[in-house]
């Protein structure tokens, strides 16, 4: 199974509900980035996504960027082959 990152913060549902989803899908281990709590990695991801917003999420080295392309990614069937299932 891929690694996932993904970039949160506490209060937000989108990253509620990519979180659930993932969980859904079979992905045991997130590895969360909070940016909330460390303001730091919110310049970091900026830099790299060119998105400020959360939740942004990695699939290894893919990114599928936030809650509602991940949904639409599973929507299509591309979401398990993606995370290395199926």
């Amino acid at each position: 199974m891929q690694t996932v990152k993904i970039y949160t913060t506490g209060s937000c549902p989108y990253c509620v509900q990519a979180k659930a989803l993932l969980k859904q899908r079979g992905v045991t281990e997130l590895h969360e980035v909070r940016v909330d709590q460390l303001p730091g990695e919110r310049d970091i991801m900026m830099k790299i996504t060119g998105r400020r917003t959360v939740p942004q999420i990695f699939i290894g080295t893919t990114h599928v960027g936030g809650c509602d392309d991940l949904v639409a990614l599973d929507g299509r069937g591309g979401l398990l082959p993606l995370l290395g299932i199926a």
